[in-house]
Order: C-alpha cells, then sequence, then structure tokens
C-alpha cells in the first residue's frame, strides 16, 4: 500500500479521503494548508500527493509547483472546478492526473494505482523489449535513458513529471506511429472509462514546453490532425 498526503482544506472531503484511504490499507497523512503540505512533504515522505487547488494562503497551483520543483513524486489534483482550462493549468503546473470532486473512492483508487504504476521501476526480470537497443537511445537532441528514468537535450538534464516520462518512453517506443488520443489514454494512463482525454492533451502541451526548442511548432511530438500523436520522425 501507499503512503499517501492530502492537502484539502475542506473538512468534511478530508474526512472521507482520509477514511477512504485507510480503509484501502494506506498510511495516509492530512494537512489544511498548503504551507502545512509543504512541511508534511518532507516529513511524511510520501509516495503519492492529493493535492486540492483551492486553498486559503498559498494556492493549490503554487503548492503543485513547489513540490515539483523539489521532487518527482506523483501529484493528483483533486479539484471542484472540471472545466478544460483549469485541468490544463493543473498539468501544466506538473500535476500528474486531474481527478474532478465529488469522486468515489473506487475511482480515487483506481487513478491512484495507475498513477504509481507509471512511477514503479521496471522488472529486471521481464528483460528487455525485443525490438528496443538496450542502453541509451538518441532522438534527435534527444538521449532516454530508460533504465535510469533520466531524458537529455544536448546534453543537459531534463526534469519531467512521471506522466510526462511515461509518454515520452511510449512514444519513442514506435516513432513515426500515431496514436489516437483515447489509445494513449488506455496505454499510458491505464484508464479504459475512468480516463479524460483532455489529459493527454494537457501533457503533450507540457511535454513539448520541456522538449521542443519552439512548442509551438512541434517538430519531436507532432500532431495529426483529425488523430491523434506521433514523434517524429526526427
Amino acid at each position: 500500500m501507499a503512503r499517501v498526503l492530502l492537502i484539502e482544506d475542506d473538512p468534511a472531503i478530508r474526512r472521507g479521503v482520509m477514511l477512504a484511504l485507510r480503509r484501502r490499507g494506506h498510511e495516509a497523512e492530512c494537512t489544511a494548508t498548503g504551507e502545512d503540505g509543504l512541511f508534511a512533504l518532507e516529513d511524511f515522505g510520501p509516495d503519492l500527493v492529493l493535492l486540492d487547488l483551492m486553498l486559503p494562503g498559498i494556492s493549490g497551483l503554487e503548492v503543485c509547483r513547489r513540490i515539483r520543483a523539489l521532487s518527482q513524486v506523483p501529484i493528483v489534483i483533486l479539484s471542484a472546478r472540471g472545466e478544460e482550462m483549469d485541468m490544463i493549468i493543473g498539468l501544466e503546473a506538473g500535476a500528474d492526473d486531474y481527478l474532478v470532486k465529488p469522486a468515489s473512492g473506487e475511482l480515487l483508487e483506481a487513478r491512484m494505482r495507475a498513477v504509481l504504476r507509471r512511477v514503479a521501476p521496471a522488472d529486471p526480470e521481464a528483460g528487455a523489449s525485443p525490438t528496443r537497443p538496450e542502453g541509451p537511445q538518441e532522438h534527435g537532441p534527444l538521449t532516454i535513458d530508460r533504465a535510469a528514468l533520466m531524458v537529455f537535450k544536448n546534453g543537459g538534464e531534463i526534469s519531467l513529471a512521471p506522466a510526462e516520462l511515461k509518454l515520452l518512453f511510449f512514444l519513442t517506443d514506435h516513432p513515426g506511429r500515431v496514436y489516437t488520443r483515447q489509445e494513449l489514454l488506455e496505454r499510458v494512463w491505464e484508464y479504459t472509462f475512468h480516463g479524460d482525454v483532455r489529459l493527454v492533451d494537457a501533457c503533450v502541451l507540457r511535454l513539448r514546453g520541456r522538449i521542443e526548442d519552439d512548442p509551438r511548432r512541434p517538430v519531436m511530438i507532432q500532431t495529426v490532425r483529425g488523430f491523434g500523436y506521433r514523434f517524429g520522425p526526427l
């Protein structure tokens, strides 16, 4: 089970989420403000953070940015705001997923498990992919070291959130192949019916901002209008 830090100012939601987490065997800690959440991040050492956006004092978005500057711990935003722009802003701040409140304990558990699977190290017993060479791979200016979970551009390391990292790994497995948003949602986010394809668009936008020279004119992660996305070929 996971160690989960909940940052939520609404007492009723806080009680409900904490009860759902503990019923499912998770070790959970909660705070009501962003400031206390940042302190708890260091003291508690969570495997995953559940973060409300509408917090007193430091906003949830600012908390998300500060956490991401310090750590690559997975962040799932819990918000009553479900507009597309809110979701994009949340993911651009560094979150890995965005869940609209109220959410059932079953849905929350499913999304947490999917996020944690994305950051789990590969099973060394599984062996290397038969179609993927061992060791770091070169893709134009990018060097991708899957074993170390590291990405470099022109020799400099790029810090990527877990969702961005897995999306890049997946797309570079098959350069030139076009994937629909639904395929990416199922293969990268591992959601079949609880997901939202807007997560894919928001993550692509953020990833382009990290790896492209000009995110407005991407050459690595390309949009295939009416279909979806592909990587290169460069």
